[in-house]
């Protein structure tokens, strides 16, 4: 079966104020992030004791991961986090979150772009473990590669999966959001495509699926308030970014932050992803920016002789 998607083509404007994620992958970086989450997650652990000892639970929270592919050489390194994410959280449906409980620790599985492979790889082992996820597909991109990638990057090479793929997936445990239609930097078009691309993406996959689409993903994780607004407008009950910002803490928010996960994360590397402890990151990045903007005024600044 083949859906027919409306085509947009994008105009780049200039964006006003664009929360751009920063992501670190080489092994230095990694390291760096990894001991100062060791730090974090110490402090939270610190804090639990002490509210025990004085009769008291910790606030619930709930970590929200997002992966891209599952590659078939990662399967088992991805099948071993999913054993960790049993272990240490209560996993959650994104389409239908609950009252969270003082105390509990939760997580919720998502993927970005809709990869063949992860359909390949990592829903046998969700559901082997019962465990619910959620995929934002780009609609505008079934059975094609993903054109958006580097072509440097093996994911260039993979395929989104096509429209029988998804119609198959058991719809008890795999929810399906939106990605929009063709994945453009949201933040840097008109308004007008914007708002096309989020309202055609949820009709097309709500037509492809027979069932209604209330998640969305933002693509490069780009936003800014007005999209948050659209994406209002257009349908959808949650939103989603790839800063991961703090744990959520109530069924009832609306854009809510996620953390980046690969299969070949190392293991605590995961774990601490898994507990929150990365959530510093975007003070970290905003820092980043504040600095960087200092120096770029310091050196446009006229220097007299």
């Amino acid at each position: 079966m083949s859906l027919i998607v409306p085509k947009i083509q994008p105009t780049r404007m200039q964006p006003s104020t664009v929360v751009r994620p920063v992501k670190l992958r080489p092994r230095k970086g990694r390291i760096i992030k990894l001991l100062i989450s060791m730090f974090c997650f110490a402090g939270d652990a610190i804090w639990r004791l002490l509210l025990r000892m004085i009769g008291k639970k910790p606030d619930a929270s709930c970590v929200v991961l997002y992966y891209h592919d599952v590659p078939d050489a990662q399967r088992q390194m991805f099948a071993r986090q999913m054993d960790m994410v049993l272990s240490l959280t209560v996993p959650l449906s994104t389409d239908d979150l609950p009252e969270l409980i003082a105390g509990e620790h939760y997580s919720a599985i998502t993927f970005d772009d809709g990869f063949e492979n992860s359909l390949d790889n990592a829903v046998p082992e969700l559901t082997n473990r019962n465990i619910p996820a959620t995929f934002f597909v780009t609609v505008g991109f079934l059975d094609r590669k993903a054109e958006w990638w580097p072509t440097s990057s093996p994911q260039w090479e993979q395929k989104i999966a096509s429209c029988d793929r998804w119609q198959q997936l058991p719809a008890n445990l795999i929810t399906i959001g939106s990605h929009t239609v063709t994945h453009p930097h949201l933040a840097m078009v008109s308004e007008q495509e914007a708002r096309a691309e989020l309202y055609n993406s949820r009709v097309a996959l709500m037509q492809m699926l027979k069932r209604n689409i209330v998640t969305f993903s933002f693509p490069y994780g780009e936003f800014t308030s007005n999209l948050v607004e659209w994406c209002y407008d257009a349908g959808y009950e949650q939103v989603f970014t790839t800063l991961p910002g703090n744990r959520f803490r109530s069924a009832h928010e609306f854009l809510i932050g996620r953390t980046a996960a690969e299969p070949d994360d190392w293991p605590i590397e995961f774990r601490l992803k898994l507990m929150g402890a990365y959530r510093w990151l975007p003070f970290a990045i905003s820092c980043k920016r504040k600095i960087s903007k200092k120096t770029i005024m310091q050196d446009l600044r006229p220097t007299t002789a």
